[in-house]
């Protein structure tokens, strides 16, 4: 059963990436010195590849995630490092669809930002390559990273009268 998830995991999470890098070079190509139905086509294009195939993936990659990191137990703090990098995965990917929504509602008025295009895929790049080696390297992370008062009990009541069963 672990097997399965996992390659259904390993599979989305490889469409989710392709797509939070190919997606910001076909909004690149958005010019509205093109002919309407070119400009159309590419918009049609974008909005159906967010919508109907990268955003059902990044949605099958994180809750096959979700569910390996519960069947095998891995409450660690590499993967809470790993979720930092999904979190940024995640950001970008909202980041995209707007780009792709203001795309589309401008009809030709709107040309995204020059360096936009650079900048996400260069995110991506940064988020992708950051969980690929906390992944399959899982280093050991120090639990010092938080101050001793949030890693120690306190010794103090709760401000509550009645702790809940």
């Amino acid at each position: 059963m672990i097997a399965a998830v996992k390659f259904l995991h390993i599979a989305a999470l490889a469409i989710w990436c392709a797509g939070v890098i190919a997606l910001p070079l076909l909004l690149a190509k958005h010019d509205a010195d093109h002919e309407q139905m070119d400009y159309a086509r590419l918009r049609m294009l974008t909005h159906r590849a967010y919508t109907f195939i990268v955003t059902p993936a990044a949605v099958i990659t994180i809750a096959a995630g979700t569910t390996l990191i519960f069947m095998r137990q891995v409450f660690t703090p590499w993967m809470f490092a790993k979720l930092v990098g999904v979190g940024a995965l995640v950001l970008l990917h909202a980041w995209i669809g707007h780009i792709t929504l203001i795309v589309g509602e401008r009809q030709g008025a709107y040309a995204p930002p020059r360096l936009w295009g650079p900048a996400a895929l260069s995110l991506a790049f940064i988020a992708i390559v950051a969980i690929l080696i906390l992944v399959l390297a899982k280093p050991p992370i120090d639990g010092g990273l938080a101050p001793d008062w949030l890693t120690a009990p306190r010794d103090q009541p709760l401000p509550v009268d009645e702790v809940p069963m």
